[in-house]
């Protein structure tokens, strides 16, 4: 069993992992940047290392980081998410190194991370792609032909892209010669790589994904899925496990695709394989993430399973310790991305102190935090500083629970989208269940939300403030 494991990143993730370490007797082993000194996942690890003063470069630097894990006698890297999590040099390096990387092959990352080779797998293993290029395309003209041949509207898409970025929507042929060489833009500055590729674009979608777990010995399972149409620009605000648009049919072959989409890449660690729901019902297949997602919480709420844990044991070797049969829903869960953002103010980030914070409680609630009252949250960074998880056993439970959960929660000295979160939660179209990637730009009008402030949280504000002008 590994004993010791390096997590090579920050923020809340961070945090998590090394919880789950805590709980299984493995020492956490922390890195950060000057400008996270002072951050939580530095406080709570067992030991921590310094990559020096520029907040970014470290954590991109793989050499150092397997140096740091081999020197602190490590016997494993989590990757978390982000930074470096889905870089095969990075697997491959600690391969070479003999330090177990907690994820899949450097291999498979990079074959999948190379959206038109995981399409061939993926066409070859039987499950369905959108309609769209062969391969990376070589010019507009070639573009333009694939555009012609599956009709308008199209996604042009970086081969190796992710998070939402290198992506473009293109109604018609001057949108798509006026996208085609900014998509080329972003992604040899994001991604390094110029390749790009186009797909038929499913209008208005429902955006399912599905989390799914691999030993080293041939098992392969999935936990159901997650809703996460609820999004804006290709980024998710929130999700929802499992999806209340799918019914027992489409649950049970969505997740068929995804053991079958693993099985064919050799998978193996914690995954998420991703589709487009179509408005006839159809599931394609979008993108296999290598890692360790975001909202992997609420899939850990409805069948109590700690993926990280998982992972933890995958990693060391040993089998799945349960079967598709042991793998039961309970409830719903719902996970609000707390970003620190103005949404009345096109999202614009809101770096700052937190001059205040509460975490909700009571039945149901979990929070995963990076911050603290006092924390400072730098500019260098993702814009998310929590994440608010509720669990219940009915969807309109878990609603009206999310809204106590979402008031009781409070993060001062920062503007959040908590309000604007709320506010989606009173939508009757959200409440019924119905829903797809267009819910954001059809509903305008959530964002004329107003803040209030409850007279508990005013007075403690005040009481806080008096306190530090006394302290003076």
């Amino acid at each position: 069993m590994i004993k010791k494991i390096l997590i090579a990143n920050r923020g809340e993730i961070a945090v998590r992992i090394i919880r789950a370490c805590a709980e299984m007797g493995i020492t956490s082993v922390a890195v950060y940047a000057e400008a996270d000194r002072n951050a939580l996942h530095v406080k709570k690890a067992d030991e921590a290392y310094c990559l020096g003063p520029d907040p970014v470069s470290g954590y991109l630097n793989a050499h150092r980081l397997v140096n740091i894990a081999l020197a602190s006698e490590c016997d494993a890297i989590h990757p978390g998410y982000g930074f470096l999590s889905e870089n095969p040099l990075f697997a491959r390096i600690c391969e070479r190194r003999n330090i177990k990387f907690i994820g899949p092959s450097s291999d498979v990352i990079e074959k999948l991370g190379n959206k038109t080779q995981a399409r061939a797998t993926m066409i070859q293993a039987g499950v369905p792609v959108t309609p769209g290029s062969e391969g990376n395309l070589a010019t507009i003209h070639e573009a333009l032909g694939v555009a012609k041949k599956i009709g308008y509207p199209v996604m042009l898409k970086a081969t190796s892209g992710g998070g939402g970025r290198g992506i473009r929507l293109c109604n018609n042929k001057t949108e798509l010669k006026n996208n085609f060489p900014r998509v080329i833009s972003e992604a040899t500055k994001a991604f390094g790589s110029a390749d790009v590729f186009l797909e038929k674009c499913v209008v208005n979608p429902r955006h399912i994904e599905v989390q799914i777990l691999a030993d080293e010995h041939g098992h392969v399972i999935h936990l159901f899925e997650r809703d996460c149409s609820i999004q804006r620009r290709h980024q998710k605000l929130i999700e929802i496990a499992p999806s209340p648009q799918l019914n027992d049919e489409q649950r049970q072959t969505i997740g068929k695709l995804a053991v079958k989409a693993a099985g064919a890449a050799g998978y193996t660690n914690a995954g998420t394989v991703e589709f487009l729901m179509a408005e006839d019902n159809q599931f394609y297949f979008m993108e296999v993430n290598t890692r360790l997602q975001v909202e992997h919480t609420i899939s850990e709420q409805i069948t109590g399973i700690d993926i990280v844990q998982e992972q933890f044991r995958i990693a060391s070797g040993l089998n799945l310790r349960y079967q598709q049969k042991d793998i039961q829903i309970r409830g719903y869960a719902m996970e609000f991305r707390i970003n620190a953002e103005d949404p009345k103010n096109d999202f614009l980030p809101s770096y700052g102190r937190i001059t205040r914070y509460f975490a909700p409680g009571g039945p149901g609630i979990r929070t995963d935090a990076a911050i603290y009252t006092g924390y400072i949250i730098p500019p260098y960074y993702d814009s998310m500083c929590a994440k608010l998880i509720v669990w219940a056993l009915q969807w309109d439970e878990v609603i009206q629970r999310s809204k106590r959960a979402l008031k009781d929660m409070g993060v001062y000295g920062v503007k959040t989208t908590i309000p604007y979160q709320y506010s989606i939660l009173n939508s009757s179209d959200f409440v019924s269940g119905h829903f797809d990637t267009s819910f954001v730009e059809q509903h305008p009008e959530l964002i004329n939300y107003s803040v209030k402030c409850s007279q508990q949280h005013l007075a403690l504000a005040f009481a806080a403030a008096i306190a530090a002008h006394q302290g003076m």
